[in-house]
C-alpha cells in the first residue's frame, strides 16, 4: 500500500480529524444494537491518544436527508464509544460552526470529541467546498479510517482532503486495502471467488475484472438462474433477469475460452412460494417444477463447493447462496460461511467482501474465524471491481 497512514506522521500535539464510519444500528430507544465499526476504529483512535493527539471523530448515521433529525443523532454513539473506549468522548451539537469551533478549542492532547452527524447538511454529500473548507478548518492533520464510505466522494470523505494536510489513512483502511490489494493484485493461487447475491446485475464489473484473475468461480444465489436460463435450461418461477441472459452466456463462453473451472449448484432448495413457511424440497437444478422457485443452494451443491475450496489458497466471498435471511433457506449461505472457516484453519486467506456476506457470516456467528470481514460492502464491491475510491485517492501517497 503506498497510501500514507498515521504511522508516518508525529501527532504530538495534533487536532486530528478522522472520518470514521459510525453508520451502525440502533434500537428504537436509541441505544447502539451493533457496534462491530465502532469497535474496528479502536485501534486508529488508540494509537492516535498514545501519540498525545487531541482526536475529533466525524460521522454519518443513516439518512436524515440533510436536516438535523433526532432519531439520527450521533449523541447515544458517542456515549456508546466513551464505554468501550474506557474515557469521556466529548460530543459537538454540530459538525460545522460554533458549536464544533467552541467544543474543538477546548480540546487538550488525550482528548476525544465526536462530533453531530455529517449528514444533517445537505453540502456533505454534495461534497460541497464551503462544507468540505470548514470541515477541514478543525484540525492539522486529516484522517480517514472509513472504509465503508471510501467509495463516495463527499465533502468529509474527499473534498476535505484539499483544504487539510497531511491526510493519511487510519488502521481500519490501511487494513482492508492490505487484504483487498493482495485479493485483486497478487493472490497466493489457486484463488477462488465465490459470487452470490439476487442478481447478476450488480455483480457484471465484479465478474468481469476478476475473470483473468482466478481460476474458479463459484456461483450460487438468485443470479444462478440467469447463467441456467443462458444453457436453455427451465427454472420454473426462480429470478431470472432476462436482459441479462445473453451476458450470462458471454461469460460462460469466456471462462470455457480461459479454462477457468466456473461451478454452477447441481441442486437446490425449491418453495412453492416466496415465504419461509413455503412447502419446499431439494431437487437438481434441471428439475425445478413448473411454479417453485429456488431459494438456496442445496447439500451436493455445498459438497462440490468443499471439494473446490479445499485446495484454494486465496477465496473472495461475496453474497449469499439463497435467501438467507428467512431460516428455511439460509442452510447453503450458513454452510459455505463453515467451509470458509475451516479453508482459513488450514492456512487460506478468506476475504468476506462486506454487506450481505458480512451480515450471513455474522449470522451464523464466524467472523472471527475468517481472515477479514470487509466493514464495506459498496466500496468492497467497487475495489473488486478494479474502480479507484475516491476517498483513497485523496490521500497522500509515500
Amino acid at each position: 500500500m503506498t497510501t500514507k497512514t498515521i504511522d508516518d506522521l508525529n501527532l504530538r500535539g495534533k487536532k486530528v480529524l478522522v472520518r470514521v464510519d459510525f453508520n451502525v444500528p440502533m434500537t428504537s430507544d436509541l441505544k447502539v444494537s451493533d457496534d462491530k465499526r465502532i469497535m474496528e476504529s479502536l485501534p486508529t483512535i488508540r494509537k492516535l491518544l498514545a501519540d498525545g493527539a487531541a482526536v475529533i471523530l466525524m460521522s454519518h448515521l443513516g439518512r436524515p436527508k440533510g436536516k438535523p433529525t433526532p432519531e439520527f443523532s450521533l449523541k447515544p454513539v458517542a456515549a456508546h464509544l466513551g464505554k468501550v473506549l474506557g474515557r469521556e468522548v466529548k460530543f459537538a451539537d454540530d459538525c460545522i460552526g460554533k458549536p464544533a469551533h467552541a467544543a474543538v478549542d477546548s480540546l487538550k492532547p488525550g482528548d476525544v470529541l465526536l462530533l453531530e452527524n455529517l449528514r444533517f447538511h445537505g453540502e456533505e454529500e454534495k461534497n460541497d467546498e464551503g462544507f468540505a473548507r470548514e470541515l477541514a478548518s478543525l484540525g492539522d492533520v486529516y484522517v480517514n479510517d472509513a472504509f465503508g464510505t471510501a467509495h463516495r466522494a463527499h465533502a468529509s470523505t474527499e473534498g476535505v482532503t484539499r483544504f487539510l494536510k497531511p491526510a493519511v489513512a487510519g488502521y481500519l483502511m490501511k487494513k482492508e486495502i492490505d487484504y483487498l490489494s493482495k485479493a485483486v493484485s497478487n493472490p497466493e493461487r489457486p484463488y477462488v471467488a465465490i459470487l452470490g447475491g439476487a442478481k447478476i446485475s450488480g455483480k457484471i464489473d465484479v465478474i468481469q475484472n476478476l475473470l483473468p484473475k482466478i481460476d474458479a468461480l463459484i456461483v450460487g444465489g438468485g443470479m444462478a438462474f440467469t447463467f441456467f436460463r443462458a444453457q436453455e435450461m427451465e427454472v420454473g418461477d426462480s429470478l431470472v433477469e432476462q436482459e441479462k441472459i445473453l451476458l450470462a452466456k458471454q461469460i460462460l463462453d469466456e471462462a470455457k475460452t480461459k479454462h477457468m473451472r466456473l461451478i454452477l449448484p447441481v441442486d437446490c432448495v425449491v418453495a412453492d412460494r416466496f415465504d419461509n413457511d413455503a412447502q419446499r424440497k431439494v431437487v437438481s437444478v434441471n428439475k425445478i417444477p413448473p411454479g417453485w422457485r429456488g431459494l438456496d443452494i442445496g447439500p451436493e451443491t455445498v459438497k462440490i463447493i468443499n471439494m473446490e475450496l479445499r485446495r484454494a489458497k486465496t477465496i473472495v466471498w461475496n453474497g449469499p447462496m439463497g435467501v438467507f435471511e428467512m431460516p428455511n433457506f439460509a442452510n447453503g449461505t450458513t454452510e459455505v460461511a463453515k467451509l470458509l472457516v475451516d479453508a482459513t484453519r488450514n492456512g487460506a486467506t478468506t476475504i468476506v467482501g462486506g454487506g450481505d456476506s458480512a451480515a450471513a457470516i455474522a449470522q451464523a456467528g464466524y467472523e472471527r474465524a475468517v481472515s477479514h470481514v470487509s466493514t464495506g460492502g459498496g466500496a468492497s464491491l467497487e475495489f473488486l471491481e478494479g474502480k479507484m475510491l475516491p476517498g483513497l485517492a485523496a490521500l497522500d501517497t509515500k
